[in-house]
């Protein structure tokens, strides 16, 4: 069996390459998919507690640190408008799952079923954690595609071009709307749940993960940029 340290780092290789090549197929099309994929199954994948390099934390902050990658691609390639569409689609869809989850759990099962128990454990935790979601990702999502535009507008007046210090753009909205997220986040989500010490053990090596995936993020989004250019799109 593999460590979880393991499964992390294929877990990111692969989140952030599907990012690349769902965008390198389908263009902006497929950045607004990812957004629905990633922001339903990072609501699931969060229940999970996990203990990896030494600290406990929750899955599900790959997932959703790749929706900020998203949205900064969109930013990006092709603006603001297009960057508020995938943020509007991924409260869309979180909203839409919650509500069919609980849909799901007012059904009466048939005498001899075997699965209904089970979905009821997974899925019965839900509304507290998507509501939660929902309100943080739709507050710090927004504010992060107005700061990715703010150091833009900056970086281009100080320099006189748009396309340089992307990395700056890049990691200074992502950085400080992850720990907005990540504190809003586990406090709705988990207060009451675990104990303030274990909320405040997964806010700081939940934020120390998303410091790592955000400055990891920064090559992807430079090829995404280069592959781009060069199909001329």
């Amino acid at each position: 069996m593999m460590s979880n340290e393991l499964l992390l780092v294929l877990n990111l290789i692969f989140v952030y390459g599907s990012v690349v090549v769902w965008h390198f197929f389908f263009k902006e099309r497929g950045l607004y998919a990812w957004t629905v994929l990633a922001t339903i199954a990072a609501n699931i994948e969060v229940m999970i507690l996990i203990d990896a390099f030494g600290v406990r934390q929750t899955l599900g902050n790959i997932l959703f640190a790749s929706t900020f990658l998203v949205t900064d691609i969109l930013s990006e390639l092709y603006g603001k408008k297009e960057a508020d569409r995938a943020v509007n689609l991924g409260i869309m869809s979180s909203l839409g799952f919650v509500l069919m989850s609980q849909l799901w759990l007012l059904y009466t099962p048939a005498e001899g079923d075997l699965m209904f128990a089970h979905v009821e454990s997974v899925f019965a935790g839900i509304p507290r954690i998507i509501i939660s979601s929902l309100v943080v990702y739709g507050i710090v999502q927004k504010f992060d595609v107005w700061l990715y535009h703010w150091w833009w507008s900056l970086t281009s007046k100080r320099c006189g071009s748009n396309s340089s210090y992307l990395w700056l753009r890049n990691n200074g909205s992502t950085l400080i709307s992850q720990l907005l997220n990540t504190v809003l986040f586990t406090y709705c989500a988990f207060f009451g749940v675990y104990p303030t010490e274990v909320l405040q053990e997964i806010i700081i090596f939940s934020y120390v993960i998303f410091i790592i995936t955000s400055l990891l993020d920064t090559p992807v989004i430079y090829l995404v940029r280069y592959l781009h250019t060069r199909t001329g799109e």
